[in-house]
């Protein structure tokens, strides 16, 4: 029964010394030094200040992209114990003494350390050969562009390894398939791939276009599988079914558990809730939960409310009024009203707040018991503060002659009558007799009169209107928008009946002891949907470029200058590599094209497997290439050259495929082979010279005097720094 203790427990390894040499390579190209400099470089200002709020449990909202790539790099200032207590206000700040700066760059140099080995391992799953391979490996570490990015605490060299892990996951998987389907290896390349799929896109935002990629390749290879004869009908199915599953639904749920740690993390108000509604902001520790935490739940007859619009733009504000009126003819000539102002006010103040009140009843307080105001209820609103109805008739507004102004009416005894019944609709009610609810209440108010729609328009009045936002009445045949729609943030029940008593009321807190929270999902959708329709800012940058000027490396961006020598670092790339990556390209196109014609015409000059490994090659990385390049010419924002960064990557594993075809398809004779592998020796030469001449720009630890920064410059578009002293 223990026979099995007299025979040795044996273990066998198969270790690849090229994977070790080049990880070693890669880590030391990557790591030495990380912690220089000790200052604040380019974009790890931007980077830095998400870090704090992490640290400090603070929400904040970045329109850039998913939160998965801030919260590797917080974790490492966690795991170096950075409290958060720095301010990331301006590039070149000296780090203090409690900022754990290898530790925060320590996550991007692994990632991009490990994209050397990684090329390696591609070039192998795609069937070429261990010198190819390792020269994909080399090419990726002697590239000055990827070393200076993956030095620094920024997210790109970390994008570029999901998408690479993608890919080399997906080419495992796939070399399963020939072998053992369904195997525990096969699952678990399969699902890694899903995996580093969900973590590109939760990077950045353009982790989706490797993502559409990998999904395009796998789906073709789906379809020749479902053509197999040799698969039964439900050994297809499942196929297709494992598929779904790790290609569509992992990333899916990954993609929503990155959001729920991210809330889970960051669950105090902070400088960025102003743009959330006020349900989401409510959800938070501090700020508006402060106010808002167990206000009366039902809006009743009575009630005291502030309104505040859930479009938000071009700012968030309330439903405002003061005793200012509109002036009586405009700057165009036009008149208007006179009537009191009523706008939307982009701060808190004691004007926001207005009185629901039952139109056939006098009092302004909340009755015992108080009577809930529905759907469909025709309401008047009272001004708290100045006790004017709001109000709104067949008047030009101000700026948006098309809608009606709104008012809170002033009687001058001159025939215009006030009209300042409003009937409510709720948005987003469950069922016709809904009760009108504090904050989860999405309303619109429509005119019983004219049937207009109370609007933001988000037009800035002149300073006759203290540049407070523009409301109108805007005609329900216009169609819905969201700045039609309204919520009441902050609410209580009325008890005071005189003006005098009430104006202290609106002055105090409304506060009572009840809380609300609000679904996950909920949170998700809403942020999601903020972070996707927030502007970013696409105006002009020192060192913005457009993507023609990156494959011709037209371009250059200075990330550090140290503040006494002229030591700097910038994001340069190795002009060599670039200009051949791109060669390769359009030579791997032409090659293609010509194959594919000839074939058409029944001349075979590869091979069927050498053929489709050349078609994947191709799909793959000069794919790759071209879904993360082109789309940038459709984008309306700041671009930059580290955005052509995960592009230059699969082009430059492209470069060795072309190489090693030229020289096994195209040299037909061994004179011909030895004279162009000579000339490939040459070539990786100069690169290695470029690496070395452009590495104290990558690295920035050595000062140049100014006659060798000039000799740098080898192209008038880079700004190389250059002290007068």
């Amino acid at each position: 029964m223990l026979g099995f203790l007299e025979r040795p427990v044996v273990v066998t390894a198969d270790i690849n010394l090229n994977v070790v040499a080049l990880t070693a390579v890669g880590l030391l190209s990557r790591l030495w030094r990380l912690a220089y400099p000790r200052a604040v470089v380019f974009d790890e200002v931007y980077y830095g200040q998400y870090i704090s709020f992490y640290m400090k449990r603070i929400f904040f909202l970045d329109g850039s992209g998913p939160p998965f790539g801030h919260m590797l790099l917080a974790l490492g200032g966690y795991l170096g114990g950075f409290d958060g207590n720095f301010l990331w206000n301006r590039i070149g700040a000296e780090y203090s003494s409690n900022v754990p700066v290898w530790s925060l760059r320590l996550l991007p140099a692994l990632t991009g350390a490990l994209l050397v080995p990684m090329a390696y391992q591609i070039l192998l799953e795609l069937g070429f050969s261990h010198c190819a391979a390792t020269g994909a490996a080399l090419l990726i570490l002697i590239e000055n562009a990827l070393i200076t990015q993956a030095r620094l605490m920024l997210l790109e060299s970390v994008l570029i390894f999901f998408n690479l892990l993608a890919v080399l996951s997906y080419l495992k998987f796939a070399n399963s398939q020939k072998q053992r389907p369904f195997s525990l290896r096969w699952w678990f390349w399969l699902t890694l791939t899903g995996m580093a799929c969900s973590c590109a896109v939760g990077v950045k935002y353009v982790g989706v276009f490797t993502y559409l990629l990998v999904l395009a390749v796998a789906g073709v290879h789906a379809w020749h599988l479902i053509g197999d004869r040799t698969l039964s009908h439900v050994r297809v199915l499942c196929h297709l079914l494992a598929r779904v599953a790790a290609l569509l639904v992992v990333p899916a749920l990954m993609y929503l558990l990155f959001f729920y740690v991210h809330l889970t993390l960051v669950y105090r108000s902070g400088p960025h809730d102003q743009i959330m509604s006020s349900a989401f902001q409510a959800s938070l520790e501090g700020g508006l939960a402060r106010i808002t935490q167990g206000q009366p739940l039902e809006v009743a007859y009575g009630s005291q409310v502030t309104l505040k619009n859930v479009f938000g733009k071009p700012v968030p504000c309330w439903l405002h009024s003061h005793q200012s009126t509109y002036p009586m003819i405009y700057e165009n000539g036009r008149g208007s009203s006179h009537q009191q102002q009523v706008t939307c006010y982009p701060f808190k103040d004691v004007n926001n707040w207005w009185i629901v009140k039952d139109p056939g009843r006098h009092p302004l307080v909340v009755s015992s018991p108080p009577r809930p105001v529905r759907h469909g209820d025709v309401v008047q609103l009272v001004h708290g503060m100045t006790t004017r109805f709001l109000n709104t008739h067949d008047v030009a507004a101000p700026l948006s002659p098309h809608s009606q102004e709104v008012s809170c009416y002033v009687d001058y005894n001159i025939s215009m009558p006030s009209q300042n019944l409003w009937r409510l609709d709720i948005v987003n009610r469950e069922s016709d007799t809904e009760v009108w609810k504090t904050i989860l209440s999405e309303v619109r108010l429509v005119h019983v009169n004219t049937s207009a729609v109370l609007k933001l328009s988000g037009a800035h009045l002149p300073d006759w209107g203290f540049r407070q936002l523009e409301v109108v009445g805007e005609k329900l045949s216009r169609g819905y928008h969201e700045s039609m729609v309204w919520n009441v943030e902050e609410h209580r029940y009325g008890k005071s009946q005189e003006q005098k008593e009430r104006e202290l009321e609106l002055h105090s807190p409304a506060q009572m002891d009840v809380s609300r929270n609000l679904s996950f999902m909920a949170r998700f959708l809403e942020l999601q949907w903020r972070m996707l329709m927030v502007k970013s800012d696409d105006s002009e940058h020192k060192y913005s470029s457009s993507p023609l000027d990156w494959v011709t490396l037209d371009t250059s961006i200075a990330y550090w200058l140290h503040p006494r020598t002229s030591a700097q670092i910038h994001l340069l790339g190795n002009v060599v590599i670039w200009a051949s990556a791109g060669l390769a390209t359009a030579v791997y196109a032409l090659l293609f094209f010509w194959y594919l014609l000839r074939r058409r015409r029944c001349i075979w000059d590869l091979s069927e497997d050498c053929w489709l490994r050349w078609v994947l090659a191709g799909a793959l990385c000069a794919g790759g290439w071209a879904v993360n390049y082109l789309p940038f010419f459709l984008m309306e924002k700041t671009l930059f050259l580290y955005h052509y960064l995960p592009a230059l990557t699969f082009q430059i594993l492209l470069l060795p495929v072309v190489l090693q075809h030229v020289a096994d398809h195209l040299c037909r004779s061994p004179l011909l082979r030895s004279v162009f592998g000579s000339l490939v020796v040459a070539w990786y030469s100069c690169a290695c010279h470029v690496f070395n001449t452009l590495r104290p720009l990558t690295y920035g630890d050595r000062s140049l005097s100014p006659g060798e920064l000039k000799a740098l410059r080898w192209k008038d578009s880079w700004d190389i720094l250059i002290r007068k002293y």
